[in-house]
């Protein structure tokens, strides 16, 4: 089944997912700097969003990704020891595009130019907490069901 739309709510670090008229409600991770649309703010922004790719479709779940593209890694414990440091975007990609110009569209405040994405993250990393750099972390399983049924374009809202 399709999904219809998403919201991300900031506040309680739920993601809601509508398909055929039921909502879903999945644990996510926003940012640790709070909300906000300024590039380089590390802050996750706000208001009316659209899906503009899915990467990674296909790809194993575990899937390390770089730039948005596959590594050819697969996460491990012993890779994540390797790299300390590194913040995994894993399983899939689904890059956000905003639809507000001023808001979160053209400028220093393009949510596409800025990266932001609802991406996979290790288990280890927390839900339910601000803790991301900015994009909208969830599970790896949970990222990947979402991408096995999202289309190009689906409306994305982000509210506090």
């Amino acid at each position: 089944m399709t999904i219809d739309a998403i919201e991300i709510n900031l506040t309680t670090q739920k993601c809601a997912v509508q398909r055929a008229g039921v909502w879903h409600t999945y644990d996510c991770s926003t940012a640790l700097n709070g909300p906000g649309e300024e590039e380089g703010s590390g802050c996750t922004p706000r208001g009316a969003h659209r899906v503009r790719a899915v990467i990674g479709r296909g790809l194993p779940p575990l899937t390390v990704f770089v730039g948005r593209r596959p590594t050819g890694e697969q996460y491990s414990e012993a890779l994540a020891q390797s790299y300390p440091d590194r913040d995994w975007i894993l399983g899939r990609i689904l890059w956000l595009c905003g639809n507000e110009p001023g808001k979160n569209r053209g400028g220093s405040v393009d949510s596409q130019r800025r990266f932001i994405y609802i991406h996979g993250t290790p288990d280890s990393e927390p839900m339910g907490i601000a803790k991301s750099h900015g994009c909208i972390r969830m599970r790896i399983q949970d990222v990947v069901e979402l991408a096995d049924h999202i289309r190009v374009g689906c409306p994305v809202t982000l509210v506090e």
